[in-house]
């Protein structure tokens, strides 16, 4: 059997997405869209200067679908997939309205947020403020008589 890969099984016990996820019909409570707003799925990422959000939003027409919202630091992203008049005999696609907020670890600058949709993806970057060192530092100190003495040399 070397050089094969073990055979995957299933648990006994399903995972919580089998049983409250989307498309279980039983607990329609459970998911968001019984609310009337559906989740974006999404991914964040952060380097030194800026965050990067990625949200799927497929079929999405980006300047009349999709707005984005800063509060403080909170972004916000809304979207709204309106159904075509068109008969069809089978759709699995989402409509209505879908929304995703991310509370992000600053405060979000007013003028330093791009935003781009291509490929049914919606990538939003954030340039963050340099955030001050965190944990343990050592304060030098001072004498007040050598620093006149330093000038005059």
């Amino acid at each position: 059997m070397s050089g094969t890969q073990p055979e995957r099984r299933r648990s006994l016990f399903p995972d919580l997405t089998d049983w409250f996820g989307a498309d279980f019909p039983r607990f329609s409570m459970w998911r968001s869209s019984a609310f009337g707003t559906h989740p974006i799925p999404i991914e964040v990422t952060s380097n030194d200067s800026a965050y990067t959000l990625r949200a799927e939003l497929p079929g999405m027409d980006p300047e009349k679908d999709i707005e984005i919202t800063v509060d403080g630091d909170v972004l916000t992203v809304s979207a709204e997939h309106t159904e075509s008049a068109e008969d069809k005999d089978h759709s699995e696609f989402r409509y209505g309205f879908f929304r995703r907020s991310v509370r992000l670890p600053g405060r979000i600058p007013a003028d330093e947020v791009d935003a781009a949709y291509e490929d049914g993806i919606l990538t939003v970057r954030v340039a963050m403020e340099a955030e001050p060192p965190v944990g343990r530092r050592t304060i030098p100190v001072k004498r007040p008589g050598n620093e006149q003495q330093g000038e005059g040399s």
